[in-house]
């Protein structure tokens, strides 16, 4: 026994994958472009974040066993403020 699919259903599932690559066609772009503007965004949070050559520098340059300790321990931002901030106080001490 045989089963015959009428031509109408035929049509319409034909219909429908067209309206569906049809849709993917407009959203995709859309969807595209949104991803590169989240992206965007966390590239600029990454940036401000960033340290630059010289910083890099002015760092390795007067860095001691302390100075390395920090940056093994909590990075190059966290090491290069904490020597800033005791270069700060010395000269102040110096000061006074």
């Amino acid at each position: 026994m045989t089963t015959s699919v009428p031509v109408s259903s035929l049509l319409i599932g034909c219909v429908c994958v067209e309206v569906m690559q049809g849709l993917v066609v407009l959203i995709f772009p859309f969807l595209l472009m949104l991803f590169v503007l989240a992206m965007e965004r966390v590239q600029v949070n990454l940036d401000r974040l960033s340290v630059g050559r010289a910083q890099v520098d002015e760092f390795l340059e007067s860095a001691d066993d302390t100075d390395v300790s920090n940056l093994a321990r909590s990075g190059l931002p966290a090491a290069l403020d904490q020597l800033r901030r005791r270069r700060k106080q010395e000269s102040d001490d110096e000061e006074d």
